[in-house]
């Protein structure tokens, strides 16, 4: 039997997104995610997490500094009974990118690479697979890549919970739980 998992956007979804955020001062989780992520695992979900990070190829912070945040990160996941499978990254950006880091990598979201990449490496059924994300290019990605349930977190939206016909919308991390 395949393995399912539960994919996560980092800024957005994870941690209040309030630009480019690579230091743990500013890292904020957001209210819900270690509820969604418990729910989750006890559901036989891996937890993964696939983040376009053009921050790095932007030179505004260092692979080093990503490495750092996401090993603080996935140790305070632990601390809440909560094993992150696998970080996913890309540094890629197609237009402000710096040097190598500016091309439209397969692994840069809305394209699907991270998500595949995962299937390959850990024998994921898409199928039965959830996606969260906060940009559309999150929703892009998980369709793009054949997963069934993908999820916009978006707190300005007025329903709580709302299906488009493509995709789920919530308002916050607690509604979503009940499409795991």
């Amino acid at each position: 039997m395949s393995q399912k998992a539960l994919f996560l956007d980092r800024d957005g979804v994870i941690n209040v997104d309030t630009g480019y955020v690579h230091t743990v001062t500013d890292f904020h989780f957001i209210s819900g995610i270690f509820n969604i992520c418990q729910k989750a695992i006890f559901k036989d979900y891996l937890i993964i997490v696939v983040t376009n990070q053009a921050g790095i190829g932007r030179g505004l912070y260092t692979l080093n500094d990503f490495n750092f945040l996401t090993d603080w990160m996935c140790e305070t996941f632990l601390a809440n009974n909560i094993f992150i499978t696998k970080v996913y990254y890309s540094p890629f950006h197609p237009v402000y990118g710096l040097g190598e880091y500016k091309r439209n990598d397969e692994m840069r979201k809305p394209r699907p690479g991270m998500i595949n990449k995962a299937k390959v490496e850990y024998g994921l059924d898409l199928w039965d697979s959830v996606l969260i994300g906060d940009n559309h290019t999150d929703i892009q990605a998980g369709q793009s890549a054949g997963v069934r349930t993908n999820i916009l977190f978006d707190e300005q939206n007025e329903a709580e919970l709302e299906f488009t016909g493509t995709y789920h919308i919530v308002k916050n991390l607690q509604r979503a739980e009940s499409l795991l």
